[in-house]
């Protein structure tokens, strides 16, 4: 069966590529944005999304570049839309500049970045672990180890991240993003796609305010990093 056809089923088990099961998990999680940019081994993510668009009234872009596909789902995030961007590891250096503030600032809707990895360069200049990403920008990262957990954990970041307002990184690889498993399904909720922005001063990073932020920011990593040893996938 096609992804198109699965969008109405709310239950039931089926054989899906690892990155249809995170975009299934996307939606039941209740996604209303996504932007990417393509690149395997990430790239049927949006894909499947493009997909079923027209079904769900969701927002779906392939955009010109990471950097854009990232800043267009952190914007929707922002304005209170659970957004999600997709990448090949490569191409999240190209997004690495708006991803360091993205910790800083917080976000409103959900906002989740798929990394997806190409360990032993299947179709890669080179190898990267974008794990390390999240060290450094403060971001928690999640990695599922097969299709049916890749789904139930892309739902359960988009819970974590509108928990604490914060971005959160989904890392995954080759064999898991280009392998297929039996996914149970769920239901997909109605979701919103209009955003509101609201004016604060932690989204305008200049020095002053990201000072401010930072002392913020340490205080939710401590929050995040006691919870996050708790998570039903460990």
């Amino acid at each position: 069966m096609s992804f198109r056809s699965l969008v109405n089923l709310s239950s039931g088990k089926y054989l899906l590529l690892g990155n249809e099961a995170i975009a299934r998990g996307a939606l039941e999680g209740g996604l209303g944005f996504a932007a990417a940019y393509p690149g395997t081994p990430s790239s049927e993510i949006l894909e499947a999304l493009i997909s079923v668009r027209d079904l769900l009234g969701i927002y779906a872009e392939w955009s010109v570049n990471e950097k854009v596909a990232f800043e267009a789902a952190y914007g929707a995030s922002l304005a209170g839309v659970n957004a999600l961007t997709a990448m090949k590891h490569v191409g999240m250096n190209v997004a690495a500049d708006p991803l360091m503030s993205s910790a800083y600032t917080g976000v409103e809707g959900a906002l989740i970045i798929v990394t997806a990895d190409d360990p032993s360069m299947h179709s890669s200049q080179n190898e990267q672990d974008n794990r390390w990403y999240g060290v450094h920008a403060y971001i928690p990262v999640f990695e599922p180890f097969d299709a049916d957990e890749a789904k139930k954990m892309t739902k359960y970041v988009f819970e974590f991240s509108r928990r604490f307002k914060h971005p959160v990184i989904l890392r995954t690889t080759t064999r898991v993003s280009h392998s297929r498993g039996v996914v149970e399904l769920g239901p997909i909720p109605e979701v919103r796609v209009k955003g509101r922005f609201n004016k604060e001063d932690r989204f305008v990073i200049v020095p002053a305010n990201a000072r401010k932020n930072k002392i913020k920011l340490l205080e939710k990593w401590e929050a995040i990093s006691k919870v996050v040893n708790e998570v039903p996938f460990n």
